[in-house]
Parts: C-alpha cells; sequence; structure tokens
C-alpha cells in the first residue's frame, strides 16, 4: 500500500487532476485516484514484468534488465489511467453536445410559458438525457444553499461541454444584468443551431472523401488483389493454402474495422 506522503507528493505533480476528475464526474479526490490507481498500475506492471523475465531468461539477457522494464510499465500505465479520464470527459462532452440544443430550447419554452427560472431547471432536470441529467446537478447544488447565479457559475467551469456553457453563460449573465432571459438564451440556441448545421456540411464532405478511400483501400483494391494473386500463383505454382486464405480475411476484417471506427470518430454529436 503506498504512504499516503508518497501519494501527496504523485498527486501535487497534477494540479489539473481535481477539475478533470469534476468534469468526468467520478467520485474520487486527487488523493484517492492517485493512490487507487498506483496500486493497480503496480499489479499489471509485476504481471508483465514476469512476462519479460520469461522473454529475458529465453534470450539470455541479463535479469537486472526487468527493473528499468517495470519502472517503464508503471509510468506507462499510470499515464494511461490518467488519459483514461479525459476520455470519460470527451465522451460525456459528446454525449452533452448531442443534447445540449433540446435542453436549451425546452428551458426556453418553459420561461415562455410563464415559468419561474429555478422552476424550469428544475422542469428541464426531471426531463431525459445527460445534458438534463446535468441540469439536475445545477438543482441539486442550488438546493444545498447555493445561489442561482453561483450555481450556473460553478456548472460552466465544470462543465465537459462548451455549447452547454455558453447557453449557462448566456441565462447567468442575463439574471446579473436583471434582463430578460429569454432573448439571450434564444439567441444563443441559434447561433448553436447554426454552427451545427455547419458542422453537419463539412462532415458531408469529409465523409464524400473517406467514402472514396474506403472504396479503394477496403473494396476495390483486395477484390483486384486477391484476384491476381490467384492468377499470378497459378503460373508460378505457388500453393494457396487455408493459412493464406484466413490471414488475408484477417487483413479484410482489421481493414473494415479500421474505417468504421474512422467513420464514427468523424460524426459530428448534433441532434437538430
Amino acid at each position: 500500500m503506498p504512504k499516503i506522503g508518497f501519494v501527496n507528493r504523485i498527486a501535487s505533480f497534477f494540479p489539473a487532476l481535481k477539475s478533470e476528475l469534476r468534469i468526468a464526474h467520478l467520485p474520487y479526490t486527487p488523493i484517492q485516484y492517485v493512490n487507487k490507481h498506483l496500486k493497480a498500475t503496480a499489479v499489471y506492471a509485476a504481471f508483465f514484468t514476469i512476462l519479460f523475465f520469461f522473454v529475458l531468461q529465453k534470450a539470455r539477457l541479463p535479469l537486472f534488465l526487468l527493473i528499468p522494464v517495470f519502472a517503464v510499465l508503471f509510468i506507462l500505465l499510470f499515464e494511461y489511467s490518467l488519459l483514461s479520464i479525459k476520455a470519460k470527459i470527451r465522451k460525456r462532452e459528446r454525449e452533452i453536445n448531442k443534447e445540449a440544443i433540446f435542453v436549451g430550447r425546452f428551458l426556453l419554452v418553459k420561461l415562455y410559458s410563464g415559468r419561474p427560472l429555478l422552476n424550469a431547471l428544475i422542469e428541464t432536470a426531471n426531463s431525459r438525457g445527460v445534458a438534463s441529467k446535468y441540469i439536475k446537478e445545477i438543482v441539486d447544488d442550488i438546493d444545498t444553499g447555493n445561489t442561482i447565479e453561483n450555481a450556473l457559475k460553478n456548472a460552466m467551469i465544470y462543465s465537459p461541454s462548451d455549447k452547454l456553457r455558453r447557453i449557462l453563460f448566456h441565462v447567468n449573465n442575463a439574471l446579473q444584468l436583471g434582463i430578460d432571459v429569454t432573448k439571450p438564451l434564444e439567441s444563443v440556441i441559434e447561433e448553436i443551431t447554426r454552427e451545427e448545421e455547419l458542422e453537419i456540411r463539412k462532415y458531408g464532405k469529409k465523409l464524400n472523401t473517406l467514402i472514396i478511400f474506403y472504396m479503394l483501400a477496403a473494396v476495390i483494391l483486395p477484390s483486384l488483389g486477391m484476384a491476381i494473386f490467384i492468377i499470378v500463383s497459378s503460373f508460378i505454382n505457388f500453393p494457396i493454402n487455408l493459412r493464406s486464405m484466413l490471414l488475408f480475411i484477417f487483413f479484410i476484417v482489421v481493414l473494415q474495422f479500421v474505417f468504421i471506427t474512422m467513420f464514427k470518430s468523424i460524426r459530428p454529436m448534433v441532434n437538430l
């Protein structure tokens, strides 16, 4: 078990960890997170070091190399655990971005119907979706005794979504200025809608280019390549066995998986 002083020292090297954990919605303090992942990292690093022991022994290399191997594995695995926080933030950001306009419009409708802002926030929090759950966090913050302005300010600081942050900023700014919230809110929703329409048009252009590469690399070239390979192998008496065919099929599957991942990665998370 890592000593508390050592854990504190490690956590001090990552000053942004506290805010990142809150943005990722992970229920840990920086010390708790570092302590937990130091243990897990040590176990995984030790396991992989044992595997390297057999490799070094078979290659007849000096076993003292296990020390730097363990150190490098430990650092890499711990850095990976920190990168997983950013991955969670990115995932949450995409989920909230998809529903940010819906939340803004829902809130706007409630305000136009004459609801006070707090009631509108409560009703928005009771609707569906990831972004609505985020509004519920704001309502819970108000229930603990915070003012609406401070709750909205905290939400803006720890929001993973820039779109939702802008909506909350205009609401909070209107509150502080003492003006009607509906006009700034309607304006920012229209602005975000135009941006998402632009994202969709850009996605269409990227998709057309990617489809051309997909047709060439994943459909035409493998088909022609296999046909040419069979013809050439028949001339030079090169045997085509089951192993060669399985290797070719594996290459095609990997290629298809790469393109599917690329299609998903460039898809904008919008919901007009």
